[in-house]
Order: C-alpha cells, then structure tokens, then sequence
C-alpha cells in the first residue's frame, strides 16, 4: 500500500502536461529582453561565452558583469554555460552574485529546451574564494543571517535543477564555491585546481550544504577530516577521494576542466531529455530513501517517459538505423 502511494504521488508530482510543454515558446520570447550588447570598453571577451554566432545575456547593467550566461546554439543547442566573472573578488560570493544567479537559474527553469549547464569561472586560477568576506564584514550583525540563508537556498536550487549541471573547476573552489560544485550532478577539475571546506579556519562550519553533501559524496570518515582539518586538496587527490569525477591536466589556456566538461554536456546533449531529467530525478530522490521506495520512485519515472513522442522516435529511429531526432516531447 505504501508503494502505491508512493508511486501515485509521485506520478502526480512528476507529470508535464502537454499545454507545460508548449510553453516553451512562450519562455523564450520573455527571455529574450535579457539580450543585450556587451559592454563597450569591456575586457577581451572570454571564448568560454563568446564566439561566432555567440548570444550573451547579461542580467544587470553593472559593466562590472559579474555573472555572464550564454545559451550555445548550433549543434551545442540546449547547453548552457554560466561563468561567474569577479576577478578583483577571486569570484567571491557577494549579494549582487547571489541575486543574479537566482535569475539565470530561474531562466533555466522555464527553459524547457535547456539540456544541460555548465558552470566555470572567467577569471583564470579561480573557481569561486567562497564568501565574500570584505562585504560581510560591511555588514550588520543582523543583515549576515538572511544572507547567508539566502546564499544556501541559491545552492540548493542548483541542486534542484531538472537538467544535469556540471562543475567545471579550473582554479580554486573554497568554502561556498566548493558548496556551489557540491550542488551540481558532476565535476570535472583540473589537476591544479584546489578545493576545501576552509569554514573552521574562521571559527565557523560550511553553512550551504557542505556538511551533507561532502560526506553522502566521499563518506562520513574522509568528510570529517577534511572539514575538521580545513585541508585543501588538489584535483589529483579530489579525483581520488571521489569528490570529482574527473581530473584532468591543465592546458597552458587554464580552461581543461571547462573543455572537458562541454564534452560531456556534448554527450549528454543528443540523449533524450525528458528521459535525462527522469533519470536525475530518480536518482537524486532515490538514493535518499529505502531501496524498495526507490524502485517505486524509479517506476513513477519510468511511467512519465511511456507516453512521450521521444520514446516513439527512439525506437523509429534504431529500428531505420539512423540517429533519433529528440524535441523534448
């Protein structure tokens, strides 16, 4: 009986309607007064974002642009990229951060055609320093509580987002930044890039998930010591431990982890995408329950893709030997 339950609420909880999925357009039309030129007198655009072709969203007019989000197109369509650009702070985590951030995963959210995102950083040795300190101690005492409870509530909604996000990590991600690849369903570092939970150096604990993610990541034991120790590792050891799934060798250009993790959003991108995002969603609730729930879970998920006219295109297509063209359907 309570499988039953189970599987009816999550049926409910799982179903797109049809009018959802045609909203798309709809979605798009209001994304696109977020397009803007770039900025004149503004640095060499970075090719992370920029290139042919190229469309850049900027989500505040502050020259600065702390946060740039390029959806690719081409034959990389539905692959997001967002890197986080705030060189004179090591890319640290500041309330105008946060607030744009909110709006570009809030954009993903209401972009069905979206397949999967990436995120990096612009600023060469860094992924994110964690918070910003210089601008928390600017504030009152009574101003650090909301903030900090809304910088973990941002880390959480990029764990909840429906499609696969990836970390690409080519520089150092400390505290928050290493809560921030926490959130995210993969990362991919550079050999050279460093990574911990520094919080105890300042006398305070990893406050945006970090003492739950890391441990269901790497195990209780190795999570405890590095927490405790505040120890910072590098790629190579970070592979090693589990805490990323690829380390790779740094180029002389420092993007290795970002290239590597567009190759596999490359991969990820011609898969069936309801059927991805029904996965990660099976996935990421199961493994927090029993397993006899969690085949009930994956059941619920599987009985959202019967309907689609993905599934039907996947078998035409394996059945006339040729590549199937998915629409998200």
């Amino acid at each position: 009986m309570a499988a039953l339950l189970v599987r009816r609420t999550l049926s409910q909880a799982f179903n797109v309607p049809a009018a959802e999925r045609g909203s798309v357009c709809r979605s798009a039309a209001a994304l696109s007064r977020f397009r803007q030129p770039l900025v004149s007198g503004a640095a060499a655009p970075c090719p992370r974002l920029y290139g042919p072709g190229a469309a850049a969203r900027h989500y505040t007019s502050d020259p600065k642009d702390d946060l740039r989000v390029r959806y690719l197109d081409g034959e990389d369509n539905g692959i997001v990229v967002i890197g986080i650009n705030r060189p004179k702070a090591k890319n640290a985590i500041s309330k105008n951060l946060v607030k744009l951030m909110f709006e570009a995963v809030e954009d993903i959210k209401k972009n069905n055609k979206v397949r999967s995102v990436i995120f990096c950083s612009l600023v060469p040795g860094i992924f994110c320093a964690g918070a910003d300190l210089k601008e928390r101690a600017k504030m009152h005492q009574s101003e650090v509580g909301p903030f900090v409870s809304k910088a973990r509530a941002l880390i959480t909604e990029l764990g909840n987002l429906p499609v696969p996000t990836i970390a690409a990590i080519d520089g150092a991600a400390l505290g928050g930044g290493l809560e921030m690849a926490l959130a995210c369903d993969i990362r991919i570092a550079s050999n050279a890039a460093k990574m911990g939970l520094v919080e105890t150096k300042l006398a305070i604990i990893p406050g945006a998930g970090g003492t739950q993610r890391l441990p269901r990541l790497i195990g209780v034991s190795r999570a405890k010591e590095l927490i405790f120790a505040a120890r910072v590792v590098d790629g190579t050891e970070a592979s090693r431990l589990g805490l990323v799934s690829q380390s790779v060798e740094q180029n002389k250009s420092g993007d290795a982890a970002y290239l590597q993790a567009l190759e596999l959003a490359r991969e990820i991108n011609p898969q069936g995408p309801i059927a991805v995002r029904m996965a990660k969603l099976a996935i990421n609730q199961g493994i927090e329950v029993d397993l006899a729930t969690g085949l009930a879970i994956e059941e619920a998920c599987y009985a959202q893709v019967i309907p689609t006219k993905d599934r039907v295109e996947g078998l035409t297509a394996f059945k006339e030997k040729r590549r199937p063209q998915f629409r998200g359907e």
